[in-house]
Protein backbone atom coordinates (compact mmCIF):
# COMPACT_ATOMS: atom_id res chain seq x y z
CA UNK A 1 0.00 0.00 0.00
CA UNK A 2 1.47 3.34 -0.95
CA UNK A 3 1.24 6.78 1.03
CA UNK A 4 -1.66 7.93 -1.04
CA UNK A 5 -3.78 5.06 -0.80
CA UNK A 6 -4.09 5.28 3.66
CA UNK A 7 -5.88 8.47 2.36
CA UNK A 8 -8.45 6.22 0.43
CA UNK A 9 -10.04 7.12 -3.17
CA UNK A 10 -13.09 9.02 -4.49
CA UNK A 11 -15.25 9.40 -7.54
CA UNK A 12 -14.95 11.94 -9.75
CA UNK A 13 -16.95 11.90 -12.86
CA UNK A 14 -15.92 8.38 -14.31
CA UNK A 15 -12.58 8.49 -12.77
CA UNK A 16 -11.21 7.28 -9.53
CA UNK A 17 -9.10 9.59 -7.74
CA UNK A 18 -6.61 9.42 -4.95
CA UNK A 19 -8.13 11.80 -1.99
CA UNK A 20 -5.17 13.75 -2.00
CA UNK A 21 -4.46 15.60 -5.11
CA UNK A 22 -2.29 18.51 -6.06
CA UNK A 23 -3.42 21.98 -7.05
CA UNK A 24 -1.15 23.92 -9.47
CA UNK A 25 -1.72 27.54 -8.56
CA UNK A 26 1.64 28.14 -6.56
CA UNK A 27 3.63 27.06 -10.07
CA UNK A 28 2.50 30.42 -11.38
CA UNK A 29 4.53 33.51 -10.39
CA UNK A 30 4.10 35.99 -6.82
CA UNK A 31 0.58 36.62 -6.67
CA UNK A 32 -0.22 34.08 -9.23
CA UNK A 33 0.95 36.44 -12.39
CA UNK A 34 3.86 35.72 -14.47
CA UNK A 35 6.48 32.88 -14.81
CA UNK A 36 7.79 31.08 -12.10
CA UNK A 37 11.21 31.75 -10.52
CA UNK A 38 12.08 28.34 -11.30
CA UNK A 39 10.68 26.68 -13.64
CA UNK A 40 12.72 23.39 -14.23
CA UNK A 41 11.66 23.21 -10.11
CA UNK A 42 8.03 23.45 -11.16
CA UNK A 43 8.30 20.68 -14.21
CA UNK A 44 10.15 18.47 -11.26
CA UNK A 45 7.16 19.16 -8.20
CA UNK A 46 4.61 18.00 -10.92
CA UNK A 47 6.80 14.61 -12.01
CA UNK A 48 7.46 13.87 -8.70
CA UNK A 49 3.42 14.64 -7.65
CA UNK A 50 2.78 11.86 -10.56
CA UNK A 51 5.59 9.83 -9.46
CA UNK A 52 3.75 9.44 -6.06
CA UNK A 53 0.80 8.73 -6.81
CA UNK A 54 -0.62 11.45 -7.64
CA UNK A 55 -3.48 10.87 -9.79
CA UNK A 56 -5.95 14.77 -9.73
CA UNK A 57 -4.66 18.14 -10.66
CA UNK A 58 -6.62 20.79 -9.98
CA UNK A 59 -5.59 24.05 -12.51
CA UNK A 60 -6.90 26.89 -14.85
CA UNK A 61 -5.67 28.89 -17.44
CA UNK A 62 -5.97 32.52 -15.58
CA UNK A 63 -3.31 31.08 -13.33
CA UNK A 64 -0.20 32.63 -14.85
CA UNK A 65 -1.77 33.61 -16.99
CA UNK A 66 -1.65 30.42 -19.38
CA UNK A 67 1.39 29.71 -18.19
CA UNK A 68 0.70 27.33 -15.57
CA UNK A 69 -1.14 24.71 -18.10
CA UNK A 70 1.88 25.08 -20.55
CA UNK A 71 4.28 23.77 -17.73
CA UNK A 72 1.84 20.67 -16.57
CA UNK A 73 1.87 19.59 -20.60
CA UNK A 74 5.72 20.30 -20.50
CA UNK A 75 6.01 18.09 -17.46
CA UNK A 76 3.54 15.12 -18.27
CA UNK A 77 2.23 14.82 -21.38
CA UNK A 78 1.56 12.71 -22.86
CA UNK A 79 -0.70 12.03 -19.55
CA UNK A 80 -1.23 8.70 -17.85
CA UNK A 81 -3.88 7.06 -18.41
CA UNK A 82 -5.58 7.07 -15.09
CA UNK A 83 -4.63 11.15 -14.51
CA UNK A 84 -7.79 13.54 -13.89
CA UNK A 85 -7.10 17.28 -15.11
CA UNK A 86 -9.40 19.74 -14.25
CA UNK A 87 -9.81 23.31 -14.57
CA UNK A 88 -11.74 26.22 -13.98
CA UNK A 89 -13.01 28.81 -16.00
CA UNK A 90 -15.37 31.92 -15.51
CA UNK A 91 -12.63 34.48 -14.51
CA UNK A 92 -9.40 36.79 -15.97
CA UNK A 93 -6.81 38.81 -14.77
CA UNK A 94 -5.66 42.18 -16.01
CA UNK A 95 -2.66 43.66 -16.04
CA UNK A 96 -2.46 44.62 -12.75
CA UNK A 97 -3.41 41.17 -11.60
CA UNK A 98 -6.76 42.03 -10.45
CA UNK A 99 -9.14 39.03 -10.54
CA UNK A 100 -12.41 39.86 -12.79
CA UNK A 101 -15.00 38.12 -13.91
CA UNK A 102 -15.15 36.37 -17.21
CA UNK A 103 -18.84 34.98 -17.47
CA UNK A 104 -19.93 36.08 -20.74
CA UNK A 105 -20.67 33.21 -23.14
CA UNK A 106 -17.72 33.79 -25.69
CA UNK A 107 -15.60 34.15 -22.54
CA UNK A 108 -16.19 30.69 -21.42
CA UNK A 109 -15.65 28.85 -24.98
CA UNK A 110 -12.85 30.63 -25.73
CA UNK A 111 -11.48 30.24 -21.81
CA UNK A 112 -12.31 25.91 -22.85
CA UNK A 113 -10.86 26.10 -25.41
CA UNK A 114 -7.47 27.85 -24.03
CA UNK A 115 -7.34 25.30 -21.45
CA UNK A 116 -7.38 22.35 -24.03
CA UNK A 117 -4.87 24.02 -26.47
CA UNK A 118 -2.44 24.91 -23.44
CA UNK A 119 -3.01 21.16 -22.07
CA UNK A 120 -2.36 19.39 -25.15
CA UNK A 121 -6.04 18.38 -24.99
CA UNK A 122 -8.93 17.12 -27.06
CA UNK A 123 -11.69 16.66 -24.31
CA UNK A 124 -11.28 18.46 -20.54
CA UNK A 125 -12.30 15.49 -17.45
CA UNK A 126 -13.78 18.43 -15.47
CA UNK A 127 -14.60 22.07 -16.17
CA UNK A 128 -15.54 24.01 -12.83
CA UNK A 129 -17.52 27.13 -13.21
CA UNK A 130 -16.05 29.75 -10.81
CA UNK A 131 -17.97 32.33 -9.67
CA UNK A 132 -16.43 35.28 -9.35
CA UNK A 133 -18.51 36.91 -5.67
CA UNK A 134 -18.46 39.36 -3.39
CA UNK A 135 -15.52 41.35 -1.39
CA UNK A 136 -12.29 40.16 -3.28
CA UNK A 137 -14.13 37.98 -5.90
CA UNK A 138 -13.20 35.19 -3.30
CA UNK A 139 -16.40 34.72 -1.82
CA UNK A 140 -19.60 33.73 -2.73
CA UNK A 141 -22.54 35.28 -4.32
CA UNK A 142 -26.11 34.99 -4.00
CA UNK A 143 -27.86 34.94 -7.86
CA UNK A 144 -28.78 32.97 -10.66
CA UNK A 145 -25.67 30.86 -12.56
CA UNK A 146 -28.38 29.35 -14.98
CA UNK A 147 -27.06 31.50 -17.82
CA UNK A 148 -23.32 30.56 -17.43
CA UNK A 149 -24.03 27.36 -16.71
CA UNK A 150 -26.19 26.93 -20.19
CA UNK A 151 -22.82 27.92 -21.97
CA UNK A 152 -20.76 24.95 -19.98
CA UNK A 153 -23.32 22.59 -20.79
CA UNK A 154 -23.42 23.26 -24.61
CA UNK A 155 -19.51 22.72 -24.48
CA UNK A 156 -20.65 19.24 -22.50
CA UNK A 157 -22.70 18.19 -25.72
CA UNK A 158 -19.82 19.25 -28.01
CA UNK A 159 -17.82 16.78 -26.40
CA UNK A 160 -14.96 19.61 -25.26
CA UNK A 161 -16.23 18.48 -21.43
CA UNK A 162 -16.60 15.56 -20.19
CA UNK A 163 -17.58 16.66 -16.40
CA UNK A 164 -18.75 19.55 -14.90
CA UNK A 165 -18.43 21.17 -11.31
CA UNK A 166 -18.88 24.32 -9.46
CA UNK A 167 -16.70 26.56 -7.76
CA UNK A 168 -17.53 29.07 -4.97
CA UNK A 169 -21.07 28.71 -4.87
CA UNK A 170 -23.86 28.80 -2.41
CA UNK A 171 -25.90 25.88 -1.56
CA UNK A 172 -29.17 27.40 -3.64
CA UNK A 173 -26.95 27.53 -6.65
CA UNK A 174 -25.83 24.17 -6.01
CA UNK A 175 -29.37 22.72 -6.58
CA UNK A 176 -29.90 25.22 -9.36
CA UNK A 177 -27.18 23.68 -11.09
CA UNK A 178 -28.17 20.17 -10.23
CA UNK A 179 -31.49 20.83 -11.92
CA UNK A 180 -29.88 21.57 -14.92
CA UNK A 181 -26.77 19.23 -15.64
CA UNK A 182 -24.94 16.26 -13.72
CA UNK A 183 -22.88 18.22 -11.33
CA UNK A 184 -19.63 16.09 -10.01
CA UNK A 185 -17.69 18.23 -7.58
CA UNK A 186 -18.29 21.43 -5.73
CA UNK A 187 -14.81 23.72 -5.25
CA UNK A 188 -15.28 25.92 -1.99
CA UNK A 189 -12.94 27.59 0.69
CA UNK A 190 -13.47 24.99 3.70
CA UNK A 191 -10.95 24.20 6.48
CA UNK A 192 -10.66 24.29 10.26
CA UNK A 193 -11.34 27.79 10.86
CA UNK A 194 -13.77 28.23 8.32
CA UNK A 195 -16.73 25.54 8.33
CA UNK A 196 -19.46 27.71 6.64
CA UNK A 197 -20.54 24.34 4.16
CA UNK A 198 -20.32 21.70 7.33
CA UNK A 199 -24.07 21.24 5.91
CA UNK A 200 -23.11 21.42 1.84
CA UNK A 201 -20.12 19.20 2.62
CA UNK A 202 -22.51 16.24 4.20
CA UNK A 203 -25.37 16.94 1.78
CA UNK A 204 -23.21 16.05 -1.44
CA UNK A 205 -21.55 13.46 0.02
CA UNK A 206 -24.71 11.78 0.75
CA UNK A 207 -25.28 12.47 -3.19
CA UNK A 208 -21.71 11.21 -3.86
CA UNK A 209 -20.31 14.14 -5.06
CA UNK A 210 -17.18 15.77 -4.73
CA UNK A 211 -16.08 18.47 -2.72
CA UNK A 212 -12.94 20.02 -3.17
CA UNK A 213 -12.03 22.02 -0.12
CA UNK A 214 -9.21 25.42 -1.14
CA UNK A 215 -6.46 27.34 1.04
CA UNK A 216 -6.68 24.36 3.76
CA UNK A 217 -4.16 27.26 6.05
CA UNK A 218 -6.25 29.96 4.85
CA UNK A 219 -8.14 33.11 7.11
CA UNK A 220 -6.71 31.57 10.45
CA UNK A 221 -6.58 34.13 12.92
CA UNK A 222 -3.46 34.08 15.31
CA UNK A 223 -4.78 32.22 17.84
CA UNK A 224 -6.59 29.36 15.57
CA UNK A 225 -2.54 29.29 14.34
CA UNK A 226 -1.57 28.97 17.53
CA UNK A 227 -4.10 26.38 18.33
CA UNK A 228 -3.14 24.55 15.00
CA UNK A 229 0.53 24.66 15.01
CA UNK A 230 -0.01 23.18 19.52
CA UNK A 231 -1.97 20.13 17.94
CA UNK A 232 0.95 19.67 15.19
CA UNK A 233 3.74 19.85 17.43
CA UNK A 234 1.83 17.37 19.57
CA UNK A 235 1.72 15.12 16.85
CA UNK A 236 4.97 15.42 15.37
CA UNK A 237 3.61 16.75 12.27
CA UNK A 238 3.56 20.08 10.30
CA UNK A 239 0.34 22.53 10.93
CA UNK A 240 -0.15 21.55 7.24
CA UNK A 241 -0.30 18.13 7.29
CA UNK A 242 -2.70 18.18 10.73
CA UNK A 243 -4.89 20.47 8.38
CA UNK A 244 -5.09 18.09 5.77
CA UNK A 245 -5.64 14.76 7.58
CA UNK A 246 -8.62 16.25 9.38
CA UNK A 247 -9.72 17.18 6.04
CA UNK A 248 -9.61 13.35 5.49
CA UNK A 249 -11.15 12.39 8.53
CA UNK A 250 -13.98 15.13 8.30
CA UNK A 251 -15.81 13.46 5.10
CA UNK A 252 -14.70 10.33 2.26
CA UNK A 253 -15.93 12.68 -0.35
CA UNK A 254 -13.36 15.26 0.42
CA UNK A 255 -10.73 15.14 -2.40
CA UNK A 256 -7.54 17.77 -1.39
CA UNK A 257 -5.39 19.76 -3.65
CA UNK A 258 -2.82 21.35 -2.11
CA UNK A 259 -0.27 23.01 -3.47
CA UNK A 260 3.14 23.95 -3.21
CA UNK A 261 6.32 24.76 -5.38
CA UNK A 262 8.50 22.53 -3.26
CA UNK A 263 9.56 18.82 -4.02
CA UNK A 264 9.98 19.08 -0.54
CA UNK A 265 7.26 20.60 0.80
CA UNK A 266 5.36 18.24 -1.58
CA UNK A 267 6.18 15.12 0.08
CA UNK A 268 5.59 16.63 3.47
CA UNK A 269 1.86 17.49 2.12
CA UNK A 270 1.17 13.60 0.79
CA UNK A 271 2.53 12.37 4.05
CA UNK A 272 -0.82 13.79 5.96
CA UNK A 273 -2.54 10.78 4.43
CA UNK A 274 -0.29 8.48 7.10
CA UNK A 275 -1.50 10.74 9.75
CA UNK A 276 -4.30 9.30 12.18
CA UNK A 277 -5.76 12.14 14.55
CA UNK A 278 -6.54 11.03 17.73
CA UNK A 279 -9.59 11.85 19.36
CA UNK A 280 -8.55 14.33 21.55
CA UNK A 281 -7.10 15.98 18.95
CA UNK A 282 -10.29 15.96 16.48
CA UNK A 283 -12.06 17.31 19.56
CA UNK A 284 -9.68 20.37 19.63
CA UNK A 285 -9.18 21.07 16.22
CA UNK A 286 -13.07 21.30 15.87
CA UNK A 287 -13.42 23.75 18.20
CA UNK A 288 -10.99 25.93 15.68
CA UNK A 289 -13.90 26.45 13.71
CA UNK A 290 -16.49 26.54 16.12
CA UNK A 291 -19.29 29.38 16.45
Amino acid sequence: MTTLDKAGTFTLGDRTVHRLGYGAMQLAGPGVLGPPRDREGAVAVLRAAVEAGVNHIDTSDFYGPHLTNKIIREALHPYADDLTIVTKIGARRDGTGAWLPAMSAAELTSAVHDNLRNLGLEAMDVVNLRIMGSGDGHGPSAGSIAEPLATLVDLQKKGLVRHIGLSTVTPTQVAEARGMAEIVCVQNLYNLAHREDDAMVSDLAQAGIAYVPYFPLGGFTPLQSDALSEVAAALEATPMQVALAWLLQRSPNLLLIPGTSSVGHLKENLKAADLVLPAEAVARLDRIGAG
